[in-house]
């Protein structure tokens, strides 16, 4: 798991709602048939008049009950969410149901996400004190008040991680063979050999810095490792301060050798590197009274502050930028060991920090990440998760024409179960295939090594029309984006940085083919990114179609990323920031009158984040008119649900499993006529007008009747699941009674497994697959797979 996209930290605050004007001003439609329940106009649309939200609710945020809706009172603090999502990754780590190396990977996750939450969300909230703005978040907390309560927050957690470590960690991994050990510790003949490596290998590379007048504090690099060196020169009692950067080239944790005892398991024993380093530093800083040393870290401001109306070049601006990042302003000082008040001061007021509010002591280990260099690459199943790995599934698997399959009819696939490697295999193919004339392409994190990305260098040195939307200001991904830029800008492909002042979210692929007679194009949509490593750890759903109506949306897109211009309507897709929001809202004030009329209503909306006050407030509406609603949030959540004639029928839950749930996917019962619709944005005022976000509905009945499946197996986990409650914690969601606790991670393996299975058996493959409803109930009953039966007695205690 990630919380980059996992992480999904978000941007900074920011009050700034509105899309620019290169994409305002055209009448669309969100969704054909919501005209009387979109309470806003559409863009520049006329105010609908038929809404049953009537227009003074609208404006004065009361509901039914007269309550308001937008009290403060309402709203969970979104700062605050986040860090119980993080909250909700440590108490993974902390859990004896989770392989011991998993354990170690879920800390390392929480301190990274940890990292980011610093550089992102604070760092924006220092620079609104820094520009004397001091706006009231939507729960009523102030700048002042939410740092406050997130450096409350962040030592609450950050204690538990540094006790779970200590007690639990480090005993676990010591048991298996696995230890972390000061240099003093080890045994004569080890030790020798480790001073010797550092004469060799570390003290060439150091660079000691004595601070003083003439060698003022230096600009240390975000997230580096230093320590900080106390001391008196001889003959002289003033104290004397320096530092001293941990090499980030060289592995922090340093495997000094295996200890063999008689009848017990080999013992590989690891120093960490600043330790090493400390035990040298008379060597670093020779001639001086040592006084003690100690180990410290700087967080920055991450961001990246872009005028893109006036950037002649945005790559190259970026580049510029990307420089100046490392030199941000600090946010955040983390110190481990033993600092004397003096040097302490000489640091906080060198950072210009707040020492009450920005800095955080510990006894133990900083950047607990590094925690993974621990973990051997193979080897030590029982210490892992049970392996798998991702399947190719029917009717994909064996097709001699990929092209073929989607003509029979559209395909919903489910990463990372189903695997990616059909998406590569099918832009791998068109690159290659001579009937295909053009292939179009967001790519917003391609990752590392990208094979989708050779294959479309490979279809435009082919000749092909060749159009990629470069989203260059991915958070964390930018550098990466430049080079993957650069790289397909020399072999010939067309590369566009998308729409000025809005961030090219959307996950879609076009192929156009000559069959025939005739062009026909091939449309891949999806809630994830075109990444193969991420493809593996998240979970999300992807659409394979060549429907005329899709398509011919999907075109009108490339054409408004590529030259600005909106269809008057669309035919299938809503499009953000021209009409996602209203359409959404439409969708719930729909759910709301069925209610109200007798009709089937009910909601069940899985995504990362719940943010958008209009939203929250439409769902408080609709709690009230009576519609269930069940929200899979995993991260954020700022609704506040169970409240007594607010939200009595809204349940929030979140799971936190071995992969990171990261699809959004929506389902409306409407009046019994069941829509679904695939999105790749989350109900967050960034997504709604900030960034170029897709939304898509289900056509195919069979596909609906999965995906509504696939819901319904996600909220009945009872092992990984957490229940938000009306204050704002959190609790497991357990089994009732002495039913077998169920994991819908497990069980979405166990049903790929499955359907392989079922068409090797059949000798052919299935058309298409489908869930039905009585394989689900089976599974909530504890009538499930072997495979699934062995795993869940083996957690059923702890869960």
């Amino acid at each position: 798991m990630s919380a980059r996209d996992s992480k999904e930290v978000g941007e900074r605050p920011s009050k700034d709602s509105h899309a620019p004007s290169s994409v305002r001003g055209t009448d669309v439609t969100p969704v054909p048939g919501l005209a009387a329940y979109v309470p806003t106009s559409v863009v520049n649309g006329p105010a609908s008049t038929s809404s049953p939200v009537s227009a003074h609710h609208a404006s004065q945020g009361f509901g039914e009950g007269g309550s308001d809706l937008r009290s403060p009172s309402l709203y969970f603090n979104r700062e605050l969410s986040w860090l119980e999502f993080n909250h909700r990754v440590l108490q993974e780590a902390e859990s004896d149901s989770v392989p011991l190396f998993e354990r170690v990977k879920f800390h390392a996750i929480f301190a990274s996400n940890l990292d980011e939450f610093f550089m992102v969300r604070v760092a924006g909230l220092k620079q609104q004190l820094t520009g004397e703005v001091d706006d009231l978040a939507a729960d009523g907390f102030s700048v002042h008040d939410q740092l406050a309560k997130i450096s409350r927050r962040v030592r609450e957690l950050l204690k538990d991680q540094s006790e779970s470590l200590e007690k639990t960690l480090f005993p676990g991994l010591r048991e298996q063979g696995y230890l972390l050990v000061k240099p003093s510790e080890l045994p004569a003949d080890m030790l020798a050999h480790l001073d010797e490596r550092f004469k060799n290998e570390v003290f060439p590379i150091l660079t000691p810095i004595a601070i003083d007048p003439g060698h003022p504090f230096p600009q240390v690099r975000n997230k580096s490792l230093n320590l900080g060196v106390m001391f008196h020169r001889d003959g002289n009692s003033d104290a004397g301060f320096g530092v001293v950067q941990v090499p980030q080239m060289i592995p922090r944790l340093v495997e000094v050798g295996t200890l063999k005892v008689e009848k017990e398991r080999p013992k590989t024993l690891f120093v960490l590197l600043e330790d090493l380093i400390a035990r040298h530093v008379t060597t670093i800083f020779p001639g001086v009274k040592m006084r003690g040393v100690y180990t410290f870290r700087v967080t920055r401001n991450f961001d990246l502050e872009i005028d893109e109306e006036e950037a002649e070049d945005l790559l190259q601006e970026i580049q510029q930028e990307l420089r100046r990042r490392e030199r941000g302003n600090a946010v955040r000082l983390e110190v481990s060991g033993e600092p004397t008040a003096e040097s302490l001061v000489k640091l906080v007021k060198a950072l210009k920090l707040d020492a009450e509010r920005d800095l955080y002591t510990t006894g133990g280990m900083l950047n607990v990440s590094d925690l993974l260099g621990m973990i051997p690459k193979e080897g030590r199943r029982d210490l892992r998760d049970e392996p798998f790995t991702p399947l190719v599934v029917p009717p994909l698997r064996d097709a001699d024409d990929l092209f073929a399959v989607i003509r029979e009819g559209d395909l919903v696939l489910h990463h990372p179960y189903e695997s990616f490697d059909s998406v590569v295999e099918l832009i791998s193919r068109a690159a290659e295939d001579p009937d295909v004339l053009a292939i179009k392409q967001t790519l917003y994190r391609a990752g590392g090594d990208s094979p989708i990305i050779k294959a479309l260098t490979r279809a435009a040195e082919a000749g092909k029309q060749v159009t990629t939307i470069v989203e260059l200001k991915a958070r964390f991904d930018e550098a990466s984006n430049i080079a993957w830029a650069r790289t397909l800008e020399q072999s010939g492909v067309h590369v566009v940085y998308g729409v000025i002042g809005l961030k090219t979210h959307a996950k879609c692929l076009l192929i156009v083919r000559r069959e025939g007679d005739h062009l026909r194009r091939y449309v891949h949509l999806s809630t994830g990114n075109y990444n193969n490593a991420t493809s593996r750890i998240y979970t999300d759903f992807a659409l394979l179609t060549c429907k005329p109506n899709i398509c011919e949306d999907v075109s009108s897109l490339f054409n408004l990323l590529t030259g600005y211009s909106a269809p008057h309507r669309w035919n299938s897709l809503v499009v953000a920031p021209l009409g996602l929001h209203e359409a959404i809202l439409g969708l719930i004030a729909r759910e709301a009158e069925h209610a109200r009329s007798g009709r089937p209503s009910g909601i069940v909306a899985k995504m990362n984040s719940l943010v958008d006050e209009d939203v929250i407030e439409a769902l408080y509406r609709a709690s009230q008119a009576g519609v269930p609603i069940t929200l899979l949030v995993r991260g954020i959540s700022c609704l506040r649900p169970g409240l007594h004639g607010i939200s009595e029928t809204i349940k929030v839950f979140a799971i936190v499993d071995r992969y990171l749930e990261h699809g959004r996917l929506f389902h409306f019962q409407n009046g019994g006529k069941d829509e679904v619709y695939m999105t790749s944005a989350d109900w967050m005022p960034r997504n709604f007008h900030r960034r170029v976000e897709l939304m898509v509905p289900i056509e195919d009945a069979t596909l609906r009747a999965r995906l509504i499946e696939i819901l319904q197996i996600t909220r009945s986990d009872t092992s990984k699941s957490w229940e938000l409650h009306d204050d704002g914690t959190y609790s497991r969601v357990h089994a009732k009674g002495n039913a077998t606790p169920f994991r819908s991670q497990h069980r979405f393996i166990d049903l790929t497994r499955d359907k392989v299975k079922t068409a090797d058996q059949v000798g052919r493959p299935s058309s298409r697959f489908h869930m039905s409803a009585t394989s689900h109930k089976s599974a909530l009953e504890g009538k499930v797979p072997t495979a699934t039966r062995r795993r869940q007695r083996k957690t059923r205690d702890d869960s």
